[in-house]
């Protein structure tokens, strides 16, 4: 019997029991995406989809750098591995360029170097392709990194640091010099990086390209629902008007059912895991509940079955009931796809597991991105505006509230880190050059990204129909015309900037 493309998914990364919906929902992406990854690979090269060690080779072998913990204290000796792996099949001896793919709050894979657009431009354009994981993630971390005295090393800045120092080492090497064009690119956090990798150190990196990047910080993220709300009315992406009211309604009854105190019947129809205790729990509810529908529009068609049209689908169809049993029958759909017998709405599992100094090398770093939002970024994703779809159970306070339980980081600390962040990096105003920011209109994150030209060379494509980095997966027969096209842009931008950079090093 033929196995659909998720089942083929499982079987290569087995499955896994989240938290809560909103983390198993980005687990569930990037173990599609290196899974989609690694078929485009395999299919490229013609071979039988399998496991990973068919395809090992020299060039992609797992390798660490040492690095210091703190790069702007060097009374400070402590150091940590960071993970890295380089595939020079395409690279064009002895000049050919240098395409740096940037990693960001989960782990990296082999696969970084071996597929995707970053690997399709770098084979046209002959480049040296690395990728560099970001230290606190992955397997880039000590062992005792993520207790209170050492997580404090983790930061955009000592970031941004580490590919400094990443560029020197491997210009040492692999014997590079000035003819050797450094282009970064990067993804979501990592686009954001990208950016400020130009932007910050101009002589080391000749051009970026940030895809899906929130540039600006931002305490109180109300853009993103509000991205949310107007995705789910989009036609093109099988929303409707209906479909958005369809959902305002669903949340309605289901707050109405919590001030009404009907706390048992809310567990019985969303199939809690185990009794709701208290406000925070029920805030835990909407919280989960909502992430189903914004999952599916910041990763509108990754996963099989999981998207706008399928769940409008559901909220749209009115022989299912109300509004509100189509959102019981959303959440059911949404469980089974993640092999959910039932979901935990516990506050204080959500604490423990922010909470939890273990390390693991794969997947997403939990305590770890909380802590930037803490001090570097907010990007709380809030519901006490009128146009929200979701619950004003979703407050500012309550997540601003997390920073101090788990990490002692009180609001204003958050509020005034937020803003050194905007002073520091430039916000949505960069002032740069030579940085190309790729955004989908689907995608909330585009509310913080750059969306117009800035500059000639500060440049924007912002792409109809498309979701968060949509542009950086493997092309796919089933692709919009408009996708096809911004990698065209893409693709010739990349090739303007190295005829570019020839001639400037012609004149030097």
């Amino acid at each position: 019997m033929q196995r659909s493309t998720l089942e083929l998914a499982v079987v290569l990364f087995g499955r896994m029991r989240p938290a809560w919906p909103g983390e198993d929902i980005k687990e569930r992406v990037l173990q599609h995406r290196e899974f989609l990854t690694k078929q485009s690979l395999f299919s490229k090269q013609k071979l039988p989809l399998g496991p990973v060690p068919n395809l090992r080779r020299e060039s992609s072998i797992e390798s660490f750098l040492q690095q210091p913990l703190d790069h702007f204290n060097r009374q400070n000796n402590q150091t940590y591995k960071q993970r890295y792996w380089v595939n020079g099949d395409f690279w064009r001896r002895p000049n050919g360029p240098v395409f740096l793919f940037i990693g960001g709050e989960s782990a990296l894979f082999m696969f970084d170097v071996l597929a995707g657009e970053h690997v399709d431009l770098a084979e046209k354009y002959g480049a040296l392709v690395v990728a560099v994981e970001h230290r606190y993630y992955g397997a880039s971390i000590n062992p005792d990194g993520l207790t209170e005295k050492n997580i404090r090393f983790l930061s955009s800045q000592q970031a941004l640091a580490d590919l400094a120092s990443f560029h020197i080492f491997l210009t040492q090497q692999y014997n590079l010099t000035l003819n050797n064009t450094w282009i970064c690119f990067g993804g979501s956090y990592p686009g954001s990086l990208s950016a400020w990798f130009r932007l910050k150190f101009p002589h080391l990196v000749f051009a970026a390209v940030a895809t899906s990047a929130p540039v600006r910080a931002e305490l109180d993220f109300t853009g993103y629902n509000k991205v949310v709300a107007e995705s789910l009315m989009d036609p093109v992406v099988g929303g409707s008007k209906k479909c958005r009211d369809a959902v305002t309604e669903a949340f309605h009854a289901v707050d109405k059912a919590i001030h009404a105190g009907n706390i048992s019947q809310l567990e019985k129809d969303f199939q809690a895991c185990s009794k709701l205790n208290g406000s925070l729990d029920e805030t835990e509810l909407v919280s989960d509940l909502a992430d189903i529908f914004m999952g599916a529009v910041q990763y509108n068609l990754e996963l099989p079955g999981y998207n706008i049209a399928v769940l409008c689908d559901i909220m749209t169809n009115a022989t299912l009931g109300s509004a509100y049993a189509r959102l019981i029958q959303a959440n059911q759909k949404f469980m089974q796809s993640s092999f959910l017998k039932c979901v935990d709405y516990s506050y204080q599992k959500s604490l423990a597991e922010l909470s939890t100094t273990n390390i693991s090398a794969k997947g997403i770093g939990l305590r770890q991105w909380y802590y930037q939002t803490c001090t570097e970024f907010g990007y709380y994703q809030t519901c006490e505006d009128d146009s929200c779809v979701f619950s004003p159970l979703m407050t500012l306070s309550s997540q601003l509230d997390l920073c101090t339980r788990v990490f002692g980081i009180s609001a204003k600390s958050v509020q005034q880190a937020v803003q050194f962040t905007n002073e520091y990096y430039g916000a949505d105003q960069p002032r740069s050059s030579r940085i190309l920011f790729v955004n989908g209109n689907i995608d909330p994150w585009h509310a913080l990204s750059v969306l117009k030209n800035q500059t000639e060379s500060e440049v924007a494509i912002y792409i109809n129909g498309t979701a968060h980095c949509a542009n950086m997966r493997p092309s796919s027969p089933s692709d919009p015309k408009s996708l096809i096209e911004a990698r065209r842009e893409i693709d010739y931008q990349i090739g303007e900037w190295l005829k570019a950079a020839r001639k400037e090093h012609l004149r030097l």
